[in-house]
């Protein structure tokens, strides 16, 4: 109730306050006379590193992703008592709005089998890619961005911005991909889209069939088709688009978007892979590969 008289009493003053507040004004001027208890000053401590975790990740992090974030840098606390330094401070995690649907759907064009059925989990990196595009309101008109993402770790691949829907919006997207994924094998990959004319164009199955990739489409023509991209894609629009809208012109959201992907691969704390980065949880596999390779050809100079 203090912090609260604070904040405020340049503008109304303590006595009118405290009038309509369950606190006499002697109260309220012995209590900030009297040193900070230590339960306090940890209190302090703790809400300069919550406020700095809640500025440097888009000021979209709820009560859990904070606590984690605090975990991972070494400072173990109740979710509790972040709870609370977070309602004290004012702070609250973003709540994601309704996508919409940008592709148009091709029912003239031969439409390849759906080999992923809903199906979004996979055991490694580059087994399946999902791929979707979005578009962004400017004072210029519209814009659109595509994004391509690796369905083991969430990443995103490759990405582009651009004002019109033609085929080299998804193209450049998927060139940035691949060129993300050079020294690797992603031959055979499985990469997965809606029925939308970008990815069922003759430039872009071709693309995927020189780089060894196999062609799959959503069969059902809803959003649960691409439900995982179709998420990814929530949360640009929820964490960057909406939040730090309006945006003047396609140079904005470009730039925007750059820093954001950064972000989200390296630094975003996603739950369904262990609140960790997608980049760490790819890390970690190749290391884990890697090691476990090591131990076989241990095992196989003992014998």
């Amino acid at each position: 109730m203090t912090r609260f008289i604070d904040d405020h009493k340049q503008e109304y003053g303590v006595e009118p306050m405290c009038a309509l507040l369950p606190i006499a004004p002697s109260t309220y001027y012995a209590s900030k006379s009297r040193p900070l208890s230590e339960r306090a000053l940890a209190d302090r401590e703790l809400e300069r590193e919550i406020q700095r975790i809640y500025d440097e990740n888009y000021q979209v992090y709820g009560v859990r992703k904070v606590w984690k974030q605090l975990a991972r840098e070494g400072k173990p606390v109740a979710r509790c008592t972040v709870a609370r330094l977070m309602r004290t401070l004012g702070l609250q995690g973003v709540i994601r709005g309704k996508t919409w649907k940008t592709t148009k759907p091709d029912t003239s064009s031969p439409r390849p089998a759906d080999l992923v059925d809903r199906q979004f989990t996979v055991a490694a990196p580059n087994r399946l890619w999902v791929a979707d595009l979005t578009y962004v309101r400017t004072w210029q008109g519209m814009t659109y961005a595509a994004f391509v993402m690796d369905a083991y770790s969430r990443r995103i691949l490759g990405w582009q911005t651009s004002t019109t829907l033609r085929t080299d919006l998804a193209l450049d997207a998927l060139e940035m991909a691949l060129w993300t994924r050079r020294k690797e094998d992603v031959t055979s990959v499985i990469h997965h889209s809606d029925r939308g004319v970008q990815y069922l164009s003759i430039r872009y199955t071709e693309r995927l069939a020189e780089a060894g990739a196999v062609t799959s489409v959503g069969s059902r023509g809803d959003s649960y088709d691409n439900a995982l991209a179709e998420s990814i894609i929530g949360l640009y629009k929820t964490e960057l688009i909406r939040k730090r809208g309006p945006w003047r012109n396609l140079d904005d959201v470009e730039f925007a978007t750059l820093e954001w992907v950064d972000w989200f691969n390296h630094r975003r704390l996603f739950e369904t892979i262990g609140h960790i980065p997608p980049a760490e949880l790819e890390e970690m596999f190749y290391r884990e590969q890697v090691s476990a390779e090591e131990a076989g050809l241990k095992q196989l100079s003992l014998h």
